[in-house]
């Protein structure tokens, strides 16, 4: 597991993940509930599938692990597997003051769903009124009677409806009472470590980038528009691609080995997040520079993939030094990244609504 050694820089990883990018084989079905009841378009093509239901902040393993089920569920009824999902994520709703570090933007979230062998999503609202909506009302307001479905899964964690007052077996119950299978994923470990959205944020608020990727079952990315910074990096000789991340993004600020997808084609890297101390502290930062890369960067979305921790943010106290430590952290980057050739994350293009 990549970490600090006894000096402040890295240990290697010994354990990456390894998982090719890939784009799902069939059109990806993307339906949004703005449109009324069935009139949504795109949801016919949903009727009557199994649907794996939650937030699924990250598609960690977990999560995959309910959309697995209801992929082999719909394969022995020959129907379509779909999930449910809610935008914002509730919590922002329900507790509007406090921050949420997201693993998954809404659209990163789309793209790892779409990778995952899944017919197609709905992307419910989540608002007050769906906030006040009971559980029993919520199963057959739309489980039942706007989508129809086939069968059911679901976290063994995940609670739905107002006041959090639908469990897995409230939905079991009523799916026995309407005729739908439920299935529902008990707790998924990896060597004693609960795989859970908050266990993998703890992870990537103290810079343990492996470890985050064992539970996730690849690399954590982010994604955002290159944009105009202050260009010190390339009078030092390290030209970066600039990105603003979200304000609540807990990640530890520090140098990692990174990859970068770009127009369907991945660039190793290394970067630094954080407020550039030695320049005077400013507002968090995602600094990238791509290895033997040449080109204008400006306006373009990246994908960056996290791969292993260098080390903690520091200031130097002069140029010289600065650039001493750059050299150390592109050498040991590389390193970091051939010791894991294959690790990006499982994503496509961007997902667009009721794509064809």
């Amino acid at each position: 597991m990549a970490g600090p050694g006894p000096d402040g820089r890295a240990s290697l990883p010994n354990r990456p993940a390894m998982t090719p990018s890939r784009t799902p084989a069939r059109p990806f079905i993307l339906v949004r509930d703005q449109a009324p009841g069935l009139d949504a378009p795109g949801l016919d093509r949903l009727l009557g599938a199994v649907v794996a239901i939650g937030n699924f902040d990250g598609v960690h393993r977990g999560h995959r692990a309910v959309v697995a089920a209801a992929l082999e569920r719909a394969r022995g009824l020959k129907r379509p597997a779909a999930a449910v999902t809610f935008e914002p994520h509730p919590r922002l709703v329900l507790r509007p003051g406090e921050p949420l570090f997201r693993l998954t933007d809404a659209q990163a979230k789309l793209r790892l769903l779409a990778a995952s062998g899944l017919d197609g999503v709905l992307v419910m609202t989540f608002d007050a009124a769906l906030a006040a909506l009971s559980a029993e009302t919520f199963i057959t307001r739309v489980l039942v009677e706007r989508l129809a479905i086939a069968g059911a899964t679901i976290g063994f964690d995940f609670h739905f409806g107002k006041n959090r007052g639908g469990s897995p077996a409230f939905l079991a119950e009523m799916g026995r009472r309407f005729g739908f299978p439920v299935d529902i994923m008990p707790p998924l470990e990896d060597e004693g470590r609960p795989v859970s959205s908050s266990v993998i944020r703890a992870a990537l608020a103290a810079g343990r980038v492996v470890e985050a990727a064992e539970l996730l079952g690849y690399p954590w990315f982010v994604t955002a528009t290159v944009i105009h910074g202050e260009k010190r990096g390339r009078d030092l000789g390290y030209p970066t691609a600039n990105l603003q991340l979200d304000p609540a993004c807990g990640l530890k600020q520090g140098i990692y080995a990174v990859r970068a997808g770009l127009d369907g084609r991945i660039h190793d890297g290394v970067a630094s997040f954080g407020r550039r101390p030695t320049f005077g502290a400013g507002a968090p930062l995602l600094e990238v520079h791509l290895f033997d890369y040449s080109g204008d960067l400006y306006g373009r979305a990246l994908d960056i993939a996290f791969i292993g921790w260098i080390r903690a943010e520091m200031r130097f106290d002069g140029i010289d030094e600065l650039i001493r430590h750059m050299d150390d952290d592109s050498r040991l980057a590389r390193t970091v990244l051939a010791r894991a050739p294959d690790a990006f994350p499982p994503i496509g293009p961007p997902i667009e609504a009721n794509s064809e």
